[in-house]
């Protein structure tokens, strides 16, 4: 994922992220199959994800931009698979506790910035398998305990590689190419591993890009990519986090550490909502790898809020882990995952299969809907004795509080909806009130 940092010195070079918000080489038309268009469905009703930053960097514990960040020679830091080892990894505990806390599907790093590939492949001996004492797939052991559990795997993938010679990080872009560099090897590599990922590791819900916004001028042959998935996999949805206007060809759009709408990072500057399936990825801290030191931790009220901001979008939550080296999920991860796992099993009515964006979101909170409900859920405190629901027009036939079925006055005019609020029982985490409306 894109550090911040790296945004702050595009802005003080005078550059913003903003300034390419499409992509300007050819690309087909694209109409979806029925197939690709039940996925869509499917994922828009999920709402609710695991991410999963793991590689070789997590040796390190600094984060998943550790090569970068401390400079280290690519020869060097290629050192850490050699001791990359994780035996305490174990894909049924992490499915376990994916989905104990209410998720539907699981997006792991098949190959991050740093160029380590977790997976065998025959497209590079740079890769868990054939590089390190691991000697083993991860990759195919989560995908057996996925489908054991129903849960959807995904794969992250990065354009980005900081040491391929014929991607040459450094070498500026002229005419869609980095100067001196054999470009189409590169291309032809990236197609030699998504055809492995997407044919030795059962039916994969998702090719998630990321690091295109290194390179916003460059031909990445997306057309070809992109030709490459819905061929060999139709029911495969693609997002790329590149954080401009979708792209033809991709399902899903993505937002980074912001709701759709938002631009609190900086990196949705100027980019619009599309029809797409939203969603928007965050992470349990600060960094997306494993970081020792990280002292930005999420609590599970903040996971809740971002996980019914989100909802209340229209946008599933992608929620990262980075697992230590070893293999395991860092313990207050996986106790606080436990407590939003509470929180779901209880109110995930409200959540699951929803609709988003019925109102504006309010300072207190969001709204959202199901068949003939309506959910509105009270994130903050609220002074006055009642909410306001502006330019809701739908005819209320009835207004209770989810917990303890309490009945609750409500005043509808055409400006919006007054929902009074006394008698309406305390929820530290949410306090949720079901509209039900009139046929």
């Amino acid at each position: 994922m894109k550090k911040l940092v790296f945004l702050i010195a595009f802005f003080i070079s005078g550059l913003t992220v903003s300034a390419q918000l499409t992509y300007d080489y050819p690309m087909p038309a694209y109409t979806p199959t029925a197939a690709n268009l039940q996925s869509r469905q499917a994922f828009d009703q999920a709402r609710f994800g695991m991410f999963i930053h793991w590689g070789i960097y997590s040796i390190l514990g600094d984060g998943e931009w550790v090569m970068h960040n401390q400079q280290i020679p690519y020869d060097q830091y290629k050192r850490l698979a050699d001791f990359f080892n994780p035996q305490a990894f174990n894909a049924k505990e992490w499915v376990h506790i994916a989905k104990s806390a209410g998720m539907k599907y699981i997006t792991i790093t098949s190959r991050h910035h740093d160029g380590f590939s977790m997976f065998k492949s025959n497209a590079s001996a740079y890769n868990i398998v054939d590089a390190t004492p691991y000697g083993k797939d991860p990759l195919k052991e989560l995908a057996a305990a996925c489908k054991e559990e129903g849960i959807q795997l995904n794969f992250y993938y990065s354009l980005l590689d900081w040491g391929r010679k014929d991607y040459n990080y450094k070498n500026k872009i002229v005419n869609g190419v980095p100067e001196d560099t054999d470009w189409d090897s590169y291309i032809d590599f990236m197609k030699a591993q998504l055809t492995e990922l997407l044919t030795n590791y059962g039916e994969i819900g998702c090719i998630w890009f990321d690091g295109y916004w290194q390179r916003k001028d460059a031909d990445w042959h997306l057309n070809e990519i992109y030709a490459l998935i819905h061929k060999l996999s139709p029911k495969t949805l693609i997002a790329n986090n590149h954080h401009i206007t979708p792209i033809p060809g991709e399902d899903i759009q993505t937002f980074e550490r912001d709701l759709p709408g938002e631009n609190k990072t900086g990196y949705s500057k100027g980019v619009s909502i599309s029809h797409l399936p939203l969603e928007t990825c965050s992470t349990m801290g600060k960094a997306w790898g494993f970081n020792i030191n990280d002292k930005g931790i999420k609590s599970t009220k903040e996971i809740i809020d971002l996980l019914v901001g989100s909802a209340g979008k229209g946008a599933n939550l992608l929620m990262n882990v980075g697992p230590m080296p070893n293999g395991k999920i860092q313990p207050e991860f996986v106790k606080t995952l436990g407590e939003v796992g509470k929180f779901t099993s209880t109110y995930g009515e409200t959540i699951y299969g929803t609709q988003g964006a019925i109102i504006p979101t309010q300072t207190w909170g969001t709204m959202t809907s199901k068949a003939n409900k309506c959910f509105v859920h009270l994130l903050k405190p609220v002074s006055a004795p009642y909410i306001f629901l502006p330019n809701f027009t739908q005819k209320i036939k009835s207004a209770y509080g989810f917990d303890g079925d309490v009945k609750l006055k409500f005043k509808q005019q055409k400006e919006g909806v007054f929902v009074f609020l006394d008698g309406l029982q305390a929820n530290p985490m949410d306090q949720i009130i079901t509209l039900t409306l009139k046929d």
